[in-house]
């Protein structure tokens, strides 16, 4: 069974994770997703932990894709992507403001080729105003758009970055979901259309409901600090640590009797969600003081009794073993003749008409050159005269 976007044929130009994500969504969901790379191949191959000459942060970036490798500053590299931009349904890059028209395919010059092309161009911070021209990171943006202070630690005041690429992963979403809307679109009306999108305000909108929920009322405004609902709620047991959420009623009181606690359900600083919310910091050091007490497993089947949301804090080894993600399966096993067995996630959705799945691993660098050139109606004595003049490249595996 083919995925949903099968039929479709995305020209990606992007590098690092916010676009190559992006794009790994679509190509997932059956799309024909061709990555364009320069001699060398983007920054993502060069860095990390490789095996046999693949980087591990690449590969989990860049399934299910077919790799061209090009000189696009070489006339003949630049005419090979034309003609790729002719066939395709969609283009993706993440350059800075001003560097695909430098490099000849703006999108005037891309629309002539394809009319009605979804032309797509993530960026940091927008394509105007003081920071348009910066390179970008994803840590610039958590400081720029409020997540480092809604880290903040409570006690310190020191903001604090999330550990993991949230701004860069949440514009690859916000993408995918933009050019599919946009593809639905043309299906209607045969228009396409130039999707702009920065990391920037994906990360403002993402953060807003409830993260700037205090900010909302104009004139009326309170610290969106005490508004926000995010609470760091990593609990200390005897053995380890848990988590453990009790917002509505029911759900404190049986927090309070999991705890032996039943006193305090009555408790008139804890008896609403309003009082519980004004008392916050006592009840959280009460919570903290009595889970200490217990160890993980006892006190979790014990919240689980009373149906209280809990889980244990899992490392990243025990995600593989623990047995809802087994039961989902989440995670697959691929074998490739070169990597050997390959762990990775398979697509978060299921379709049950057309699904989503890894077909291919993510590809070396230039590994289908002649048969995209071939496609494109190149014969086999101008591929090889491409490879010979150094327009095309391909990584010796």
């Amino acid at each position: 069974m083919s995925g949903p976007l099968t039929g479709y044929r995305v020209v990606d130009l992007t590098t690092m994770v916010s676009g190559p994500v992006a794009t790994m969504m679509l190509a997932d969901q059956g799309a024909d997703v061709i990555k364009v790379e320069p001699p060398g191949g983007e920054y993502m191959r060069k860095t990390g932990v490789k095996h046999k000459g693949m980087p591990s942060g690449f590969l989990s970036c860049n399934r299910n894709k077919r790799s061209l490798s090009v000189d696009l500053k070489r006339p003949g590299g630049l005419e090979v992507v034309k003609k790729l931009v002719a066939t395709a349904d969609v283009l993706v890059h993440n350059f800075r403001p001003g560097a695909i028209e430098r490099m000849g395919l703006g999108e005037d010059v891309v629309r002539s080729l394809q009319p009605k092309i979804i032309f797509v161009s993530i960026s940091g911070f927008g394509e105007a105003g003081p920071y348009s021209k910066q390179r970008v990171y994803d840590p610039i943006i958590q400081a720029v758009s409020g997540l480092a202070d809604i880290q903040r630690d409570r006690e310190t005041g020191q903001p604090r970055m999330v550990r993991t690429i949230i701004p860069d992963k949440t514009t690859s979403v916000t993408a995918a979901q933009a050019i599919t809307a946009a593809l639905l679109h043309r299906e209607r009306t045969g228009e396409g259309q130039h999707i702009r999108l920065s990391m920037l305000d994906t990360m403002i909108a993402f953060l807003w409901p409830e993260g700037m929920s205090g900010l909302n009322f104009v004139g009326n405004e309170t610290d969106p600090a005490r508004a926000q609902m995010g609470l760091d709620l990593v609990f200390e047991t005897r053995d380890g640590h848990i988590t453990a959420a009790a917002v509505a009623d029911t759900e404190w009181a049986g927090l309070c009797r999991a705890l032996n606690r039943e006193e305090l359900i009555a408790d008139p600083r804890y008896k609403t969600p309003a009082d519980r919310s004004r008392n916050q910091t006592e009840r959280r050091k009460m919570i903290t003081d009595e889970l200490a007490k217990w160890e993980s497993e006892e006190i979790l089947q014990r919240l689980k009794r009373e149906d209280v949301p809990c889980a244990p804090i899992l490392d990243r080894w025990s995600i593989l073993e623990d047995e809802q993600v087994l039961e989902n399966k989440v995670i697959e096993i691929h074998d490739h003749p070169t990597l050997g067995q390959v762990r990775q996630p398979r697509p978060a959705v299921r379709f049950d008409r057309t699904p989503a799945s890894v077909r291919t691993l993510a590809p070396y660098l230039g590994a289908n050159n002649s048969e995209i050139l071939s496609e494109a109606g190149y014969s086999d004595d101008e591929v090889e005269r491409l490879e010979s003049e150094g327009i095309l490249y391909a990584q010796e595996v």
